[in-house]
């Protein structure tokens, strides 16, 4: 039997005052990631006196361009903003199983299917609500959630851990970089280490989201923790960024960075930075601590902040020894490598979520014999 998502969930409508949060517990559209990765810190609180309020156990969706699946469980309470939508169970509803509902795939091609506007298409509400949903009773539900938490578990201890490997990796480049800096260090420019590709967008008419051509990243809508996620692709590259190259925002807000997974088409919204000497974790970690002096580029322009090749390659920085450089990087780099064999690991582990997920919503997978 089928019902629908409004016999299960409401969309909780309190307010929250925004003096009441900070940036670790307000969610917008921006701090979250997509490909159901969760949430990451907020650049910002909103300037109005309140603001959407959610709770412990809520289910937070973005609501603007469904197709970056960006969903979070909620793990504390705050406030959010007007663009994502906080749903919350009504009684006799595991919230995980509700979370699981909303993130099967097919909930956000229904969003997609249902929502409004083309450019920045964003779901309807009331639609939303007639989404169907499997008719299980409580100890069905407690029973897919079992199955699937685990692996979600697991994709966030791995997240964890690279969160803490690239904070320890900060820390030695602050330690040995940055306070042990002396006179006898060469001042000179970022262009003294590394080489700068500006984006450089295609063809509109050769985007496609059928793994066609090559990766293509616009700008930084799709940066995620550490690398990006794929949403488009094109059969008419301009600009490539090669792996492990740093992908940095040239348009507001300035500076946010993550590393290319892979050979990959960019954008005029993004450069890539290569090492010129084989020192591609220093380069990384300059680029982190240089995150502050990029914010002076953030709303300067007519409209929004941008920086362009000149103005990036002449930032001062001070380039230690290369014995220093060489020391660095065979510490940080096994780290950096790490950071990318978990990511490798959370890809496949994802990959078996969303392959479970719509069986065992439909009934494909027998669930009564399972013991959880």
């Amino acid at each position: 039997m089928k019902s629908k998502l409004s016999d299960i969930c409401f969309y909780r409508k309190e307010k929250i005052a925004v003096a009441e949060l900070d940036r670790e517990n307000y969610i917008s559209t921006e701090n979250m990631l997509p490909d159901k990765n969760g949430v990451t810190i907020a650049t910002s609180l909103p300037t109005t006196i309140q603001t959407q309020k959610y709770a412990k156990g809520d289910i937070l969706v973005s609501n603007i361009r469904p197709y970056f699946k960006k969903i979070w469980f909620a793990d504390k309470n705050g406030g959010c903003s007007n663009d994502v939508l906080v749903f919350k169970t009504k009684n006799r509803i595991d919230p995980r199983y509700l979370y699981y509902i909303l993130a099967d795939d097919s909930f956000f091609d229904y969003s997609m299917a249902t929502a409004k506007g083309t450019k920045m298409p964003r779901g309807d509400k009331k639609a939303l609500m007639e989404y169907e949903v499997p008719d299980y009773d409580l100890n069905e539900q407690n029973k897919i959630a079992g199955v699937l938490s685990p692996i979600d578990d697991k994709i966030q201890l791995n997240n964890k851990i690279n969160k803490n490997l690239q904070s320890q990796a900060l820390a030695i480049y602050i330690h040995m970089i940055v306070k042990k800096a002396d006179e006898s260090w060469h001042t000179g420019l970022l262009s003294d280490i590394a080489s700068i590709t500006m984006g450089q967008s295609p063809k509109g008419d050769s985007y496609n989201e059928n793994g066609i051509g090559t990766v293509f990243f616009q700008g930084r809508a799709e940066f995620s923790f550490r690398f990006p996620s794929r949403k488009l692709y094109t059969t008419e590259p301009k600009r490539i960024a090669k792996t492990n190259d740093i992908l940095m925002s040239v348009r507001a807000p300035v500076g946010d960075l993550n590393v290319a997974y892979e050979d990959c088409c960019i954008g005029r919204g993004l450069s890539a930075i290569h090492s010129k000497d084989n020192h591609q974790s220093f380069v990384l970690y300059t680029m982190f601590v240089l995150r502050r002096q990029l914010d002076v580029f953030n709303g300067e322009g007519t409209v929004f902040g941008s920086i362009n090749r000149d103005a990036l390659n002449s930032i001062p920085i001070s380039i230690p020894p290369r014995k220093v450089m060489d020391k660095f990087e065979s510490i940080v780099a096994p780290m950096d490598a790490i950071i990318r064999f978990k990511y490798e690991e959370n890809c496949r582990l994802q990959a078996m979520r969303d392959s479970l997920l719509p069986r065992l919503m439909s009934g494909e997978l027998d669930i009564s014999a399972l013991n959880i």
